[in-house]
């Protein structure tokens, strides 16, 4: 999770849910559901943004990805959280300028961005598609306000 005040970024949280490997699906699917809540309820986020899913090579993880990221954007959805999708690529490239950046230099990324944090991998996944939406809500903003004629509102 992360603040935004105009052009300038702060990082408020980060973390992943992880679900015991063990168990059904719908068990699982159900413990990142509350773990997702748990995390909403605390930090009450006025948005949240998903990274859209791409095809693995291996078709049953596909449906379990999906089966995931389905409750991922059902559990802000069900709090009036209006959920963002950004696909890897446009996530990369707005974090470190290439779309075809590594994992490795996105989490450097992050943490120019966001000085002082040391989340890696997942959750610097996740703070990167936060930073990704900051800068698309901005840059919409901007859009926004030159299309009406007044001044953008940082």
């Amino acid at each position: 999770m992360i603040a935004v005040d105009g052009n300038r970024l702060r990082h408020i949280a980060d973390g992943a849910v992880h679900p015991a490997p063990t168990g059904t699906l719908a068990e699982r699917l159900v413990a990142l559901f509350e773990g997702l809540g748990t995390v909403l309820a605390a930090h009450r986020p006025d948005a949240a943004a998903v990274e859209e899913t791409f095809l693995n090579k291996n078709p049953g993880s596909t449906l379990k990805l999906g089966a995931a990221r389905g409750v991922v954007l059902l559990a802000p959805a069900l709090k009036g959280i209006p959920v963002a999708e950004y696909s890897a690529n446009l996530i990369k490239k707005s974090v470190v300028g290439a779309g075809h950046a590594d994992k490795h230099q996105v989490e450097v990324m992050v943490r120019m961005l966001l000085p002082g944090v040391v989340a890696s991998g997942d959750a610097a996944d996740a703070l990167a598609v936060a930073i990704c939406h900051a800068h698309h809500v901005q840059t919409n903003r901007v859009w926004a306000a030159s299309k009406s004629g007044a001044e953008p509102v940082s």
